[in-house]
């Protein structure tokens, strides 16, 4: 009898330093290591200071103009006079950066934001030894990149590790509300099949070379522009639009790739740029590897494509454009669109608009106009208490949404919350397999 009580008794004892110890693992701050930064998403958890993340950051990359890029960010953020971050930075370069990082483990969070051809040795690796990691996109730009990502996020959960991309379009205000409005059945009703003349689920970006820092063009790698190493278009800048159309369409949905993604068709075209094009972005002359996609010194740059498939039965289609150098007083420009069977849910961010993402509201054909009115001033009413100053304005056939006021979080805190609470939402890993499914097999058609 008395050894039953003292068995009770330890036993009790082992669940409270479990408890203890999970209470810690959750609390203790996030510490980052940043791994051959290469693009300038590797700073996307230091655009600021956040709560539960240590200020020392360790660097490991080989020496060069890619870590050097990375690096000059970091003092112009710690140097700016508005609000400036305060990282402190322990940085080894050598050619053994890998190595040194894996034995030495200075962080428990791994940020890996480059050339994309390494991307999934670094992902597994770092899974290996034990670390989360936050990959930028795409974690994933062939068919076997595909397979091993499979199999590393396999081990992540084997290790209750996480693994996941950050995905900054969900945090734009515009793409809220069209969730939000997409998943108000009396206005939206239900998302229609559509076909492939005509998807009910359609998202565009387009994108441009040569953007600018201030009076300086920002650098990009020589790298960038070879899709051995950077990946093809529809394999990189579309995973945004895929998640787009995941997140926004089938919202809490976990998806199957193997059942719920059919890749109906696909396509690639070029952006062609001139030598002084393509060294006012990089700084260098074209380096060998890039030869192969020269003709009278015209460097083809797979940048653009299209897909075409189904999510679910319902049809979708992505598009990226790239240009060379963005216009004056516009950038990068995003256009999505959900067509319900009671309205169509637009976001437009042409001159008309500003070029600021705006998202319009059209009654589906065959509503009743004075019906449809009704229902705008009910979700006005609705969505006001939610974001105060929220407002639909008629214009013409059209309701422009106004968002009001709105305070949201962004990718890096999401981050934090995902690693700090030890959870991630059950359809979060299974939408990024058929995601990147998507993506990967789309080069094959």
């Amino acid at each position: 009898m008395k050894f039953n009580k003292v068995l009770s008794y330890l036993s009790m004892m082992l669940l409270l330093c479990i408890s203890s110890f999970n209470l810690i693992a959750q609390t203790a701050p996030l510490k980052l290591i940043v791994l051959d930064p290469g693009h300038g998403h590797a700073t996307y958890m230091q655009g600021r200071m956040y709560e539960g993340l240590d200020a020392e950051v360790h660097v490991y990359a080989p020496a060069g103009p890619d870590v050097e890029t990375y690096l000059r960010s970091i003092h112009s953020m710690n140097s700016r006079s508005s609000n400036p971050t305060q990282w402190k930075m322990v940085v080894y370069t050598g050619t053994d950066y890998l190595e040194k990082m894996l034995a030495e483990k200075k962080g428990n969070a791994v940020i890996i934001s480059g050339n994309n051809s390494k991307k999934g040795e670094y992902m597994r690796r770092s899974i290996e030894a034990g670390m989360h990691v936050l990959a930028d996109k795409p974690l994933a730009v062939t068919p076997k990149d595909f397979d091993m990502l499979k199999e590393t996020f396999k081990l992540a959960e084997k290790k209750n590790l996480k693994l996941f991309d950050p995905m900054d379009l969900r945090y734009d205000i515009s793409n809220i509300l069209q969730k939000e409005l997409a998943a108000t059945p009396e206005l939206f009703g239900k998302l229609k099949k559509g076909s492939i003349e005509d998807p009910s689920l359609i998202q565009e970006n387009l994108h441009h070379f040569l953007k600018f820092s201030g009076s300086e063009p920002a650098r990009r790698p020589a790298w960038f522009f070879d899709i051995e190493q950077q990946g093809h278009g529809i394999t990189d800048v579309s995973t945004h639009l895929v998640d787009m159309s995941q997140w926004a369409g089938f919202p809490g949905v976990i998806l199957n790739y193997q059942k719920d993604i059919k890749i109906l068709s696909s396509r690639e075209w070029p952006t062609n740029l001139t030598p002084s094009e393509f060294k006012r972005v990089t700084r260098v002359d074209y380096p060998d590897y890039l030869k192969k996609y020269l003709k009278d010194s015209i460097l083809s740059v797979m940048a653009n494509g299209e897909i075409n498939y189904t999510i679910k039965g319902v049809h979708a289609k992505v598009t990226v454009n790239w240009k060379y150098r963005e216009p004056s007083g516009s950038g990068d420009t995003h256009y999505a669109l959900m067509r319900g069977t009671k309205a169509d849910l637009e976001i437009r961010q042409g001159a008309e608009e500003k070029h600021r993402a705006t998202l319009y509201i059209r009654a589906a054909p065959g509503i009743a106009e004075a019906g449809f009115t009704t229902v705008i001033e009910k979700v006005k009413a609705e969505f006001q208490q939610k974001y105060p100053g929220f407002d639909l304005i008629r214009k013409g056939n059209e309701w422009i949404v106004k968002p009001g006021t709105f305070k949201g979080t962004n990718s890096a805190e999401m981050a934090i919350r995902y690693i700090s609470n030890n959870e991630m939402p059950a359809w979060e890993v299974p939408n990024m397999i058929a995601k990147y499914y998507t993506t990967t097999s789309a080069i094959k058609q």
